[in-house]
């Protein structure tokens, strides 16, 4: 094959040629952002009644399952199906228009756009990360028991190919220095790599990132970050984190399309995560030896036709939460979740399994009730007064999990609340 990569691009690029001008200008900020009114401390719901206008969720619905499928946000929504069409009016892949879109993303995660691949979701940078490894049996891979299947199981088909060793830790509910206890206890000289969910799924746990990673990298352990449920929840950076590799979704708390999602390599690591998959954009072909070589950023990761509309519906979807301010998003989701603990915790015969210490919390509550089974209580939720919370069945919790993002509202919490309320009285 004598085309090389740079002559590939040439060639793919004319996909950006004879776009309209709209298209032109979504590679870029020069998008304008969806304004929203000023926010005014005195009267809050004026300015999230306009953020939840800009969600399509039907009013009928009180939706708290942001963890497990958020809604997408009008302003990502109407991005892709923009540059869907004018895409599909030159019938082009737009990947010429990629590269706005990964400076987007970068920016909202706070690394290097060259760090950044476009992946489907976090599923699949996790397995990315698991399978491009260069682990023996043997080798040892420590993640915590709360681990949703996106992130555990790729490491369980490793075990399976590779004869890796898992070891799994129950995440501590009482201090982050625990967590830290934990995960150290569990490492030997066969430790390879370390992964945790930043925010545990079933119940909602902050795992303190940031020393993991410290603690990673002085034993010389790979630490890699299932983001899942913190991109779009809580603000960080992943330069100031510190970690070998992060992987989120875009469909849950940023409010991007589905089918989208972000892995991040730290860019002096990557040579370490080998892609399991390669196609056009993976490599290039050396015109004088015909050597293959991988490309030297994150996009070795990405191959063959991609979506640049779902892309940039995501990049969308980031700078709408910009907009809004990320440590505001944060501050309202605790609040609105500080609120249904509250209530919850009031009510006789409520456990709620989410740690209260702001260190370990942040947008979501797990609870279970002494007479009311978890399934027949999220029935009657849903049929009595359509709102939507999520079942936790992992590790046998048997509980019901509320997610709070910034569509919903203190009238809502309180709808749950004397919900479940009226449900346990007459069970």
């Amino acid at each position: 094959m004598s085309l090389n990569r740079r002559t590939f691009l040439r060639h793919t690029s004319l996909g950006a040629i004879g776009l309209t001008a709209g298209a032109k200008a979504v590679a870029a900020d020069a998008v304008p952002a969806l304004k929203l009114p000023a926010f005014d401390a005195r009267a809050p719901e004026d300015f999230w009644s306009a953020v939840r206008a800009q969600f399509p969720l039907t009013p009928r619905l009180t939706y708290f399952n942001t963890g497990g499928l958020g809604p997408a946000c009008r302003p990502a929504l109407d991005r892709a199906a923009e540059l869907t069409r004018q895409l599909q009016e030159k019938s082009e892949h737009g990947h010429g228009l990629i590269a706005g879109a990964r400076a987007i993303a970068a920016r909202f995660l706070g690394a290097d756009p060259a760090e950044i691949a476009f992946v489907r979701n976090a599923t699949e940078g996790n397995a990315i990360v698991a399978a491009g490894l260069a682990l023996r049996a043997g080798d040892e891979v420590i993640y915590e028991s709360h681990a949703h299947p996106g992130g555990a199981f790729a490491w369980l088909q490793q075990a399976r190919l590779r004869g890796i060793v898992v070891k799994t830790f129950e995440p501590a509910t009482t201090t982050p220095e625990e967590n830290v206890a934990r995960v150290e206890k569990l490492l030997t000289p066969r430790t390879r790599v370390v992964q945790v969910s930043h925010v545990t799924a079933p119940t909602g746990i902050v795992m303190p990132v940031d020393a993991l990673a410290r603690l990673c990298h002085a034993r010389g352990v790979w630490f890699h970050i299932d983001g899942a449920q913190s991109a779009g929840m809580i603000p960080f950076s992943l330069r100031e984190i510190g970690g070998d590799s992060f992987a989120t979704s875009g469909h849950k708390w940023i409010g991007g399309p589905h089918e989208t999602g972000v892995l991040w390599v730290r860019r002096d690591r990557m040579d370490e995560v080998a892609p399991v998959l390669a196609g056009a954009y993976t490599g290039d072909i050396d015109a004088a030896t015909g050597e293959f070589k991988l490309t030297e950023n994150a996009m070795r990761y990405e191959y063959g036709t991609r979506n640049a509309a779902a892309m940039h519906g995501l990049a969308e979807a980031m700078r709408f939460q910009e907009g809004i301010g990320r440590d505001r998003i944060a501050a309202r989701g605790r609040a609105l979740a500080e609120r249904v603990r509250r209530g919850l915790a009031a009510l006789k015969g409520v456990e709620i399994l989410t740690p209260a210490a702001p260190a370990l919390c942040a947008a979501m509550i797990t609870f279970r009730t002494a007479t009311v089974p978890h399934d027949k209580l999220f029935s009657r939720l849903m049929s009595a007064r359509a709102i939507r919370c999520r079942p936790v069945t992992e590790e046998k919790l048997n509980a019901l999990r509320v997610s709070t993002h910034i569509f919903n509202s203190p009238a809502e919490c309180d709808a749950l609340i004397v919900g479940v309320e009226e449900i346990l009285r007459t069970p």
